[in-house]
């Protein structure tokens, strides 16, 4: 048949070249609403860390040095021993390890409902976090900063049970 092409049955077929045109890529300009428009890397919620937090990794970080960019003295001071003073055990909860752009040394769980300082311990390994709430339901789990990860000695891999402690 002229005009068709093999495999197409030679009904409607195109007889010359096809243009192809890649689809339309979504509107995600802030024009069409916040939820059209979401962050293309995790954004702090600056009422939920401390001013004096370290700085994000770099860019092009791609090592766990890279993203940890807390200091010695940070590093030191969250293992110090705890001061048990108006302490309180909260609970225990299984971690995850949270997003290794947030920088700093905190927790992210269900047992509190406002930020506040604490501690977190795992098999014997004590630091001191920034407890933030993570707004999930009782029992749904905690995230913990790479930064206190590597200070209670967990695998990053893992699923650590720690035990939680606000002040």
């Amino acid at each position: 048949m002229p005009g068709s092409m093999p495999g197409l049955g030679g009904q409607g077929a195109p007889s010359g070249p096809v243009a192809v045109t890649a689809p339309a890529a979504p509107d995600l300009s802030p024009s069409r609403g916040p939820a059209f428009a979401p962050p293309i890397r995790p954004t702090l919620d600056l009422n939920q860390t401390r001013p004096d937090f370290p700085p994000p990794p770099p860019p092009n970080a791609r090592t766990v040095e890279d993203f940890d960019t807390t200091s010695a003295e940070d590093r030191a001071e969250a293992v110090a021993a705890p001061v048990s003073s108006g302490e309180r055990a909260l609970g225990t909860t299984i971690a995850t390890l949270g997003s290794p752009t947030d920088p700093g040394i905190w927790f992210k769980t269900p047992l509190v409902t406002a930020v506040t300082q604490g501690r977190i311990e795992y098999n014997g390994n004590s630091v001191a976090v920034e407890l933030r709430p993570s707004g999930g339901a009782a029992g749904s789990g905690s995230q913990i900063s790479l930064a206190a990860m590597r200070l209670i000695e967990a695998p990053l891999t893992g699923l650590p049970e720690v035990t939680v402690y606000a002040n």
